[in-house]
C-alpha cells in the first residue's frame, strides 16, 4: 500500500509506534462519540493498528486503512478508510478533536474519492453517519454525496448515550457524478471575458432577424451571471425568443449558455438553429470558445437542433435538486457543447 498526499497531509500505513497518538484520539469519548466503536481500550487499539498493518500487506487490498499525518509537522493526527467490496466503496475517517475545524475531512475525504473512482475503478462510493454527526455530514455533502437514506432507530447507542438508538444517514456518488464534477471544474475554468455588455446591432441572415430587448447584469448574491435577451422575428412577426448567458459556473453546465424557444406555429423550419448561428459574433467578443446547450433528454426537437448545429453530446446527467429544472420536475438532462 502506496503512501499518498493531498496538499496539507500524508496518508500512509500505520506503524507499531503509532500506538500512543492513535489512543489519544480512539479513547476519547468526544471523539469516539458517534462512531461504531470506542472509546477504545489499550488492547483495543492495539488490535485495530495490528489489524490495519496485515491488511496493507495482502494482495489485492480491500481494506485500505490510513494514518492521516500533517505534512508539516509529521504529526499523526487520524486516520481514514476505504474498504472495497466488488465495484463499490465505503469511506471512513476520523481525527482528533484538536484538528476538527479545519478542513482536513474534507480533503481526506475527496481524495479517498479521487484514489477510489481514477484508481481503483469503483462505481459507487458511500459513506454513513450518525444523523447527529453534523460535521461528516457537512463533509459528505461537500464532496458531492447524495444523501440515500436516513434510517429510524438504525444504530445501537453505547451506555453512555442518551437514547438506547439513533438514526443513520447513507449518503453516496457514483463513478459518473465524480466524472460530471470534475467536468464542471474544466469548464468552469474555460476564459471569457465581460467587463460590460456589448452594442448589439440587429442580427440578421435575410430571412430572420434578432434583437436584443434586454441586458441582465450578473447578481453574484442570486449567482446569476450577465445575460443578454433576444425576441426572434421573421417579417413583421415575432417567433420565438433566446437568451445567451456569459462566463461559466456549477448552474450553467446544467441550464447552459444558450436557451431559446420557437413559437409553435413556426417549429421545424430551422429557425432555432439559425438563431444560435446569429448569436455567434455576440459570442466571441466576450472570448467564449465553448457553450453548452442543455435539453430535456424527451425533447427531440432541442438534440436535433444541438446536431445540426454540430454540438457534441457530453452526457446525459442526473440533476441536482438545487437546480430550477429539478423543482420543476425534471430528473435528467442531455448536456451538449458547441465549439465556437
Amino acid at each position: 500500500m502506496k503512501t499518498r498526499e493531498t496538499s496539507r497531509l500524508i496518508l500512509r500505513k500505520f506503524k507499531e509506534d503509532d500506538f500512543e497518538a492513535v489512543h489519544s484520539y480512539v479513547s476519547n469519548e468526544k471523539n469516539t462519540r458517534h462512531m461504531l466503536f470506542g472509546p477504545n481500550n489499550e488492547d483495543e487499539t492495539r488490535s485495530f493498528i495490528n489489524y490495519a498493518m496485515a491488511e496493507a500487506t495482502k494482495t489485492p487490498i480491500s481494506a485500505y486503512e490510513f494514518a492521516v499525518v500533517l505534512r508539516e509537522t509529521n504529526a499523526l493526527i487520524g486516520a481514514c478508510s476505504i474498504n472495497i467490496k466488488d465495484d463499490s466503496g465505503s469511506l471512513g475517517w476520523i481525527f482528533h478533536e484538536i484538528f476538527w475545524g479545519k478542513g482536513y475531512g474534507t480533503e481526506v475525504a475527496k481524495h479517498l474519492l479521487a484514489f477510489g473512482f481514477d484508481e481503483l475503478n469503483l462505481r459507487r462510493i458511500y459513506a454513513t453517519a450518525s444523523a447527529e454527526n453534523l460535521g461528516s455530514i457537512r463533509i459528505m455533502e461537500k464532496i458531492g454525496m447524495r444523501k440515500e437514506a436516513q434510517l429510524h432507530d438504525f444504530r445501537k447507542a453505547r451506555e453512555s448515550y442518551f437514547r438506547d438508538y439513533y438514526d443513520e444517514c447513507q449518503y453516496a456518488i457514483l463513478k459518473c457524478d465524480w466524472d460530471v464534477q470534475k467536468e464542471i471544474a474544466l469548464y468552469n475554468a474555460l476564459p471569457y471575458e465581460f467587463n460590460d455588455f456589448v452594442d448589439v446591432p440587429v442580427l440578421t441572415n435575410g430571412d430572420i432577424f434578432l434583437v436584443c430587448t434586454d441586458k441582465h447584469p450578473p447578481n453574484a448574491e442570486k449567482k446569476h451571471v450577465p445575460m443578454y435577451s433576444f425576441i426572434i422575428c421573421k417579417g413583421g412577426e415575432k417567433i420565438g425568443r433566446l437568451n445567451l448567458r456569459i462566463g461559466y459556473s456549477d448552474g450553467l453546465y446544467y441550464g447552459g449558455q444558450i436557451g431559446y424557444e420557437i413559437n409553435e406555429a413556426y417549429r421545424g423550419n430551422g429557425y432555432a438553429v439559425e438563431s444560435c448561428r446569429l448569436i455567434v459574433p455576440i459570442v466571441k467578443l466576450h472570448k467564449m470558445e465553448k457553450l453548452l446547450i442543455t435539453n430535456n433528454y424527451t425533447n427531440n426537437a432541442s438534440r436535433r437542433v444541438c446536431e445540426k448545429l454540430g454540438a457534441r453530446h457530453v452526457r446525459m446527467v442526473r440533476l441536482p435538486d438545487w437546480t430550477d429544472m429539478y423543482k420543476d420536475g425534471q430528473r435528467f438532462i442531455n448536456i451538449y457543447e458547441w465549439e465556437i
